[in-house]
C-alpha cells in the first residue's frame, strides 16, 4: 500500500459520504486506502463507512476512539495504517480526482511534509482553482497533508495531551521539523474545505477560538521558544491589547456587527475577525497569568 488516508471525525456523517465519495472518482493514484477513525459519534458515522466498504471502489477501514479527542484519534488511525505515506484530511472536504496523484508526485525524496492548498468554500456546488490566496507556509496542516508513516512513527505521532481544538497539528510539524524534515507546497494537491456560513456561525468559531487560546498555553510549556510565542501570539506586545485594545464594549460591538443581517458582508467579516481575535487574546493572556 502507498497512500493511507486518515480521516478522524464525529457527527459529521453527512460530510464524510461525500469526502469519501471523492475518493472513488481518483484518476492516476498510486496504491491507497482510507482510514475512518470514529471519534465517539452519536449518528450513522459507521452505517456510511460500511455503506463505502460494500462498495469495493477501494480498501476502507473502520477505527473507533471513545474519547473525543482529535490527536488521540489520528494516532488510532496512524497505528493501522498500513501505506508508506499517510495523508490526513478532515471529513468536510471534497478531494478532486488529481489529488491523490498530486500528494505521491511531491514525495520525490523520503524527508518531506508535503502540503497543499485548502481552499474554502461555502458549498459543494463551489468548485474554484487554487490562487494565491490559498497558499501558506504553515508547516503542517492536518486538513491536507501528507507525511511519510515512517516519520511520524520516529517521533511519537501526535501528543495527545492537546485534548481540545488547536495547535496539535503544529505542534507535530515543529518535532518533524526538528528530526529534520523539509516542508513542500504542492500546488496540484488542493481540495475543497466546505464550510457552509449557517453552520460556520459565530458562536462555533467563538468556541474553537477558546479553545484553541488554551492549547497555546501547552504548546508553549512544550516549545517555550520565541517562535512559538510569535505563533501563538504570546509575545508581550499582543497581550497588551488583551489589557488595553480589546475591552467587553468594544467586542459585543463586534459580535452584533458580525451577526447583523442589515450589516455589508464586507462589514461582517472584518467584524467578525475582530471579534475573534479580541476573544483569543484575553483568553490567551488569562490562562498564561493562571
Amino acid at each position: 500500500m502507498r497512500l493511507s488516508i486518515v480521516i478522524a471525525t464525529k457527527d459529521r456523517a453527512s460530510y464524510l459520504e461525500r469526502a469519501l465519495a471523492s475518493f472513488e472518482a481518483q484518476i492516476g493514484a498510486p496504491s491507497f486506502e482510507v482510514i475512518v477513525v470514529d471519534n465517539a459519534s452519536t449518528d450513522d458515522t459507521r452505517d456510511v463507512t460500511e455503506r463505502q466498504t460494500s462498495r469495493n471502489a477501494y480498501p476502507v477501514r473502520y477505527v473507533y476512539e471513545g474519547e473525543p479527542n482529535r490527536a488521540k484519534a489520528r494516532n488510532r488511525g496512524l497505528a493501522v495504517a498500513t501505506g508508506y505515506i499517510v495523508v490526513f484530511c478532515d471529513d468536510d472536504i471534497v478531494a478532486p480526482p488529481g489529488f491523490l496523484a498530486a500528494h505521491e508526485a511531491a514525495h520525490g525524496t523520503s524527508n518531506l511534509v508535503v502540503n497543499g492548498p485548502i481552499m474554502n468554500v461555502g458549498s459543494y456546488d463551489e468548485r474554484p482553482k487554487p490562487t494565491f490566496a490559498n497558499y501558506s507556509r504553515a508547516f503542517l496542516c492536518t486538513c491536507n497533508v501528507s507525511i511519510p508513516k515512517h516519520s511520524l512513527d520516529a517521533v511519537g505521532g501526535f501528543d495527545e495531551t492537546f485534548n481540545l481544538y488547536g495547535w496539535e497539528d503544529t505542534e507535530l510539524g515543529v518535532r518533524l521539523r526538528d528530526a529534520g524534515m523539509r516542508w513542500k507546497f504542492a500546488w496540484d494537491a488542493y481540495l475543497w474545505h466546505i464550510k457552509p456560513p449557517e453552520e460556520n456561525t459565530l458562536e462555533v468559531e467563538a468556541r474553537k477560538t477558546l479553545e484553541k487560546a488554551r492549547m497555546a498555553r501547552r504548546f508553549l510549556e512544550k516549545q517555550p521558544t520565541q517562535r512559538v510565542r510569535m505563533a501563538t501570539g504570546a509575545h508581550p506586545v499582543n497581550l497588551l491589547r488583551a489589557s488595553f485594545l480589546k475591552p467587553d464594549q468594544l467586542l459585543a460591538i463586534y459580535a452584533g456587527i458580525a451577526t447583523s443581517e442589515k450589516a455589508p458582508p464586507v462589514l461582517r467579516n472584518l467584524a467578525k475577525a475582530q471579534f475573534l481575535d479580541g476573544m483569543y487574546v484575553r483568553e490567551l493572556k488569562r490562562v498564561l497569568d493562571e
